[in-house]
């Protein structure tokens, strides 16, 4: 089955209003709909309104870093899923590497942010990698699928959820994994949530370890590898449009 990729962008705490207005413009005037991708973006929650706006109209979609479980209440600070669609937003990355280790997120509080999203009309990127530690041991493998299983909402479809795996001593460094490596996760992952969700031939498998345009083209061209998740190059629009480009 042929499965659209789909190019990500986390901005993580990065850009002003200012910046990322001018970041949105510069990918909606350059990224055309009619090739072989779909962007997103997902700047910070200051700068989810002001981003949607700038892109409102173009092929580029915008989603949220993170949503909280509740739909509301008292929870000072935090972001609901329906806050993020209320702007514009149509994805919510949750459970990335660095929330699960700032703010001790568990799977069980992966999963049920990720049925919050859903519950709101949003499509949940479920975030999954293993440290150095756990590669050095062997475990890699049983670390994702640990990961997989405890994360996933409740009510998933193939085509209701994204996952990105991301090896969390990847991410920053500068580091990737083997071609190898990446190809043999992601066809684990894709027999675990298959396994899980009835089938998983068009589920989007997202690679989010160090993406750039000089590995792009090598990454996106693996057969399991539907995508990436971008950090630091989705920061430039073009580097960030090469990436786009390399899917082909």
């Amino acid at each position: 089955m042929t499965r659209r990729v789909l190019i990500a962008g986390n901005w993580k705490m990065n850009l002003l209003r200012a910046e990322g207005e001018a970041l949105a413009a510069a990918l909606a005037e350059n990224f055309a709909a009619d090739g072989a991708a779909d962007m997103l973006v997902c700047p910070p929650a200051t700068l989810i309104a002001p981003v949607a706006a700038v892109l409102h109209g173009s092929a580029v979609s915008v989603g949220g870093q993170d949503c909280h479980m509740k739909p509301s209440g008292a929870h000072t600070g935090d972001v609901a899923a329906a806050m993020i669609k209320d702007l514009g937003g149509s994805y919510v990355i949750v459970g990335h590497s660095e929330r699960r280790a700032d703010h001790d997120e568990s799977d069980a509080t992966v999963k049920a942010k990720a049925e919050a999203a859903l519950s709101a009309g949003l499509v949940p990127i479920v975030c999954v990698g293993e440290t150095e530690a756990e590669r050095d041991a062997g475990k890699a493998e049983a670390v994702v699928e640990s990961q997989i299983r405890g994360s996933l909402p409740d009510g998933a479809t193939e085509t209701g959820i994204v996952i990105a795996y991301e090896p969390v001593w990847a991410i920053g460094t500068g580091r990737t994994p083997t071609i190898d490596d990446i190809a043999s996760m992601h066809a684990h992952m894709r027999k675990v949530a298959a396994s899980m969700l009835g089938g998983a031939d068009a589920l989007r498998l997202l690679y989010g370890g160090s993406v750039k345009p000089g590995n792009a083209v090598e990454i996106l061209g693996l057969a399991d590898v539907d995508g990436a998740l971008v950090g630091g190059a989705s920061l430039k629009a073009e580097d960030f449009l090469a990436i786009a480009t390399a899917a082909g």
